[in-house]
């Protein structure tokens, strides 16, 4: 038995990109026992590396399994007799041709919590149509909103389709479905479209919107880059550092610590006068380096912080006191979250490659040996080393 809130839950994951596998890694930190069922030849699924660098599997073990031979299927169907949850992020219809759809799995098991995830959700008229989290985002409206006044909109990296708006709103679901289902012995299909999750995140701006607080041109709002107090500023040494002091009081104390007087310094509070509100704050932050900024600026009332990039965020003195990133297989990553008092869980293992326990996941959930080496021989399941 693991450790962690979520011990004790057994999810099958059906190996894919994006935000399946953050649903995946995001439970196993949990302490779920998460098993992810690999295709054979792994081949097209997301950007080549090596599989201790591919994080979102961490925590888990794998069986590469052939889903379109009838022993794979039956195979899988005995497995989802066991299980609490699955994940799956095909196109609308693919489970069900394979004979593994919500219906065959109810059959098996009647509180299995199925969850999907797709760019369009299950029905619509895209639901067949490809797509990637620009594509989604896209849709929304929230791509349209992230940029700067007379600029493209700025590409969030994959983070608010694939993983904000897809693979949290899956492990929320699940989450959702499973505690119902401990109440009524009844599971259910979850539906997470990735649009809708992005939607979901964007609600606040339709209300904002809606009150007249928010424009539809990017780039000339209070949290899109508009306002001079919320924003990032280059230094001295072509390092960058963010400012955010939203309430008066708070840019009161980072002007008096810049060296302007609040009551003299442009009124903030009227957009005509940010023009030359940022033209002043543009020039004082390129006076000192970041460092130098830092050392006046850190830790007060200012709402300030440097910009770090992926290299340099590890070391900072905020992240190394709470533990934020840990190593795993020479991996720097970050740990589990968030933080529990009474259930914390255990340090996640490595990502292991496709068949890496596929004999020890089937014994362990009560296939016979024979069955197994069967299995095997047969070129239904492929077990490989671990790593």
């Amino acid at each position: 038995m693991g450790q962690g809130p979520l011990a004790g839950l057994k999810v099958l994951e059906f190996a894919g990109v994006g935000p399946g596998p953050l649903c995946a890694m995001l439970l196993a930190d949990m302490g779920a026992e998460v098993v992810t069922l690999d295709r054979l030849s792994p081949s097209g699924l997301g950007i080549p590396r090596p599989w201790s660098c591919d994080v979102l599997r961490r925590g888990r073990r794998s069986l590469a399994v052939d889903l379109k031979h009838p022993d794979g299927v039956a195979c899988v169907l005995d497995l989802v007799a066991q299980a609490d949850a699955l994940i799956e992020g095909f196109r609308p219809g693919v489970m069900e041709r394979l004979g593994l759809g919500p219906a065959d799995c109810a059959a098996r098991n009647p509180r299995l919590v199925y969850g999907r995830v797709t760019g369009w959700g299950q029905d619509g008229p895209l639901a067949q149509a490809a797509g990637h989290d620009l594509n989604y985002i896209a849709l929304t409206g929230v791509l349209a909103a992230i940029g700067r006044a007379g600029g493209p909109p700025a590409i969030p990296l994959n983070l608010l389709g694939d993983y904000a708006g897809g693979g949290l709103t899956l492990a929320f679901g699940l989450v959702c479905a499973l505690f119902e289902a401990g109440r009524s012995g009844r599971g259910q299909v979850v539906d997470a479209a990735m649009t809708e999750g992005a939607l979901a995140l964007f609600a606040p701006f339709f209300g904002l919107a809606a009150a007249g607080l928010h424009r539809a041109e990017r780039g000339t709002n209070l949290l899109d880059s508009g306002a001079p107090f919320y924003e990032v500023y280059a230094c001295a040494d072509g390092e960058w550092v963010s400012v955010a002091p939203i309430e008066p009081k708070f840019r009161s104390v980072l002007l008096e610590k810049l060296g302007f007087d609040p009551a003299a310094f442009p009124g903030l509070t009227d957009p005509a006068d940010w023009p030359k509100a940022r033209e002043l704050l543009t020039a004082r932050f390129a006076e000192r380096s970041r460092a130098e900024w830092c050392e006046l600026l850190e830790g007060s009332d200012g709402c300030f912080a440097p910009v770090l990039d992926f290299r340099e965020a590890p070391a900072h003195p905020q992240h190394v006191a709470r533990e934020a990133f840990i190593e795993i297989g020479g991996v720097v990553q970050p740990a589990p979250a968030p933080r529990f008092s009474r259930t914390p869980p255990a340090a996640p293992s490595p990502p292991e490659g496709p068949g890496g326990s596929s004999r020890e996941i089937l014994l362990d959930w009560g296939f016979a040996s024979d069955r197994v080496e069967g299995l095997v021989r047969d070129g239904v399941v492929r077990a490989e080393a671990r790593g």
